[in-house]
């Protein structure tokens, strides 16, 4: 089978490890690379061997590409999508969609319109300990779900002026609570903050009701001097708690279900349990984003995430983005 023919547009954090990627792929060519920043345009064409642009019509229009990453400033999503999807190349869009929904509407009417092959780089779909937890909730392992509380806090990169921390880092708590158990809201309250951020919110806590009376709270931020990545979920027989950077998934049982077989009862209660570490086989979640992409691409896999997973999510974003704005007080 001959190679497909990929080019990366935008070279900062994500795009360069896009890059990255596609050039270590036996059945990937990374052909060209874009960005108006020439000391980093310069150094990834070099290192991979790839034909170097500072505007990325010309490279599509040049290069006849087969798959294209967009790592672009979410502001610039809509279009640079369209026009990549005009030319018939299939779309690994970086997440969020776009900045607002009206864009990504119309970007996913577009895709949807001409039967384009695109995908969205919500990359937590793909951490291993993710899609453990998925088939363990699936299973029955904790029984009824009560509570599931997202932590994603950290400091503040300088690189994202576009949107705030809503957009750019709730989506993808919001994406990964839609997997697990949907995200069909009864009612939410947001509280934003914009402490250093020098045009939006850098800070949320917000609580959620979902239409199965799950409760969810997220604790997001820009503003933590430490990287946390953590998702706890909370349910009859005990808690699991998954750990996105370590890719680890803990179980904190409920004593006052161990050793019960009849599952479908009622918990009476709630003792402290033993706690079990569980062993997950770890792969990168960016090389099994693309991976699942080049399969969508070459042989027609639909992948785990889809264009309209990742409108829901930012229409839940904007949602508390606009909460957060009505709840100034006086």
């Amino acid at each position: 089978m001959e190679k497909l023919r990929a080019g990366v547009i935008g070279l900062g954090y994500m795009g360069r490890n896009h890059a990255r990627i596609y050039a270590d792929m036996d059945n990937v060519e990374l052909c060209a690379v874009c960005d108006t920043d020439k000391t980093a345009l310069g150094k990834i064409s070099r290192r991979y061997h790839a034909i170097p642009y500072a505007n990325y019509t010309e490279m599509l229009e040049n290069e006849k590409l087969d798959v294209v990453s967009i790592a672009l400033p979410t502001d610039l999503h809509k279009e640079a999508a369209i026009e990549a999807m005009k030319k018939g190349i299939s779309v690994l869009l970086e997440k969020p969609i776009a900045s607002n929904t009206k864009d990504a509407k119309e970007i996913v009417e577009f895709a949807n319109a001409n039967k384009a092959k695109m995908m969205i780089g919500h990359v937590e779909r793909f951490n291993p300990a993710v899609i453990e937890l998925k088939k363990m909730i699936d299973a029955g392992k904790l029984g009824k779900v009560y509570k599931i509380e997202a932590y994603r806090c950290g400091p503040f990169p300088t690189r994202i002026s576009d949107v705030g921390v809503v957009v750019d880092l709730a989506v993808h708590d919001l994406d990964v609570i839609n997997y697990l158990v949907g995200l069909k809201i009864e009612r939410m309250h947001a509280e934003t903050e914009r402490r250093i951020h020098p045009k939006h919110e850098d800070l949320l806590t917000a609580l959620l009701k979902l239409h199965s009376n799950i409760v969810v709270s997220l604790n997001i931020d820009w503003l933590t001097p430490t990287k946390i990545r953590e998702l706890r979920v909370t349910g009859e027989k005990g808690m699991f708690v998954a750990n996105y950077l370590t890719q680890d998934i803990y179980f904190y049982e409920n004593n006052m279900y161990a050793g019960r077989f009849d599952y479908a009862e009622t918990a009476l209660g709630v003792t402290e349990g033993n706690m079990t570490k569980f062993m997950i086989a770890k792969k990168e979640p960016l090389l099994a984003e693309i991976e699942s992409f080049i399969n969508y691409v070459a042989k027609g896999a639909k992948p785990p995430v889809s264009i309209e997973d990742a409108l829901r999510a930012l229409e839940v974003a904007e949602l508390l983005v606009s909460d957060g704005k009505n709840n100034k007080g006086c």
